[in-house]
C-alpha cells in the first residue's frame, strides 16, 4: 500500500508535469489545481508544504529559458557558480562530504563475493527508495517504484555474490540526510561503487555540481578534458547505480531541455524544481 508521501509525492509530479507540458501559456493556479482534483487553496498549501515555493515560482525553474541561462552560467567555475548561488558553504555537499571509493578489480570481478551488503527501504520526496552499503560506503540507491522484492532482484543482479543483510545502517542514515538537508547529522559520506575508471571520473564530476545547477553532457566532456566524449558520457551518467546522491538529475541537454532520466521524467523535473526551490530559499 501506498504511503501518504508517495500519494502526495505522485500528485505533485502529476502538477509538475502539467506547467512544464503548458508553462508558455502560463497556466493560472485554478487550472493547475483543477488538473490535479484539488482545490486552489488546497493544492497551493500542499504544494508549498512539498516544494517551500508557490507553484508559479517552482515553474520558472522548469522553464528551458531558466535552464539556458544556469547553463551559460557554466562558463564559469563550478566554485564560482556555488559562491555565487550562496551554496558555497554546506550547499556544496557533494563537493564537501562525498568521495568516491571503486571497488577493487577483484570485487568487480567476482560480482561483489565476500562483501557484505546491508539494504533498507526508505522514503523521501520522490518515492520510496532503497539504499544498499558496504562497510566502505554507499553502494546502491534506487528508486522501489516495481516493489521491494524487484528492488531488492535488482540489487542482487548488481552483486550476484555478495551476503545480504536487511539492516538501516549508520552509513545509509548519514546518507539518506540529504533529503531532509539535516547536514549537521552527517559524518563524511564515502560511496563504494563498481565502474570503469572513466565513469568513476564523471560520477566524481557529477558530484562537484551544486545543488540548484545544472549541466550538460558536453559540459561533463568539456571538465573531462575530453570534449568528443558526451556520448560515452551519457552512457556513464545512465550508468549511475546511486539514485540521487549521484546527481545524474542534473544533467540536461544543451539546448535547455530537461531530457530524459532512468526514473522518469516527471521525477528528474521533480528533482531539479525542487532542489531549485531549495537553493532560492538558501540565499534568501
Amino acid at each position: 500500500m501506498e504511503t501518504q508521501n508517495e500519494l502526495d509525492y505522485k500528485r505533485i509530479a502529476d502538477a509538475i508535469a502539467f506547467l512544464k507540458l503548458n508553462y508558455k501559456n502560463q497556466p493560472t493556479l485554478e487550472e493547475a489545481a483543477a488538473h490535479v482534483h484539488l482545490s486552489p487553496f488546497h493544492f497551493q498549501r500542499m504544494f508549498k508544504d512539498w516544494a517551500g515555493v508557490s507553484p508559479k515560482q517552482f515553474l520558472q525553474y522548469l522553464s528551458i529559458e531558466h535552464a539556458k541561462t544556469i547553463l551559460k552560467d557554466k562558463q564559469a567555475s563550478l566554485f564560482d557558480i556555488a559562491f555565487e548561488t550562496g551554496l558555497s558553504g554546506t550547499g556544496r555537499l557533494h563537493d564537501l562530504f562525498i568521495k568516491v571509493e571503486g571497488m577493487t578489480p577483484g570485487e568487480y570481478k567476482n560480482g561483489g563475493e565476500q562483501l557484505s551488503i546491508n539494504y533498507s527501504f526508505t522514503e523521501s520526496p520522490f518515492g520510496t527508495i532503497l539504499v544498499a552499503s558496504t562497510l566502505k560506503g554507499i553502494c546502491y540507491m534506487a528508486f522501489a517504484d516495481d516493489g521491494y522484492e524487484q528492488a531488492f532482484a535488482d540489487l542482487q543482479q548488481r552483486f550476484p555474490n555478495a551476503g545480504y543483510k536487511q539492516l538501516m545502517d549508520t552509513i545509509q542514515q548519514n546518507a539518506i540526510y540529504i533529503f531532509t538537508r539535516d547536514w549537521s547529522k552527517l559524518d563524511e559520506i564515502k560511496l563504494h561503487l563498481k565502474g570503469t575508471a572513466f565513469q568513476l571520473k564523471v560520477w566524481e564530476t557529477l558530484l562537484k555540481v551544486p545543488m540548484g545547477g545544472l549541466i550538460s553532457y558536453s559540459g561533463i566532456a568539456g571538465n573531462l578534458n575530453n570534449p568528443n566524449a558526451f556520448r560515452a558520457v551519457g552512457s556513464a551518467v545512465g550508468d549511475n547505480p546511486v539514485a540521487f546522491l549521484i546527481p545524474c538529475h542534473r544533467v540536461i541537454k544543451s539546448t535547455g531541455e530537461i531530457g530524459q532520466y532512468h526514473w522518469g521524467s516527471h521525477r528528474k523535473n521533480a528533482m531539479i524544481g525542487w532542489e531549485a526551490s531549495k537553493a532560492f530559499a538558501t540565499i534568501t
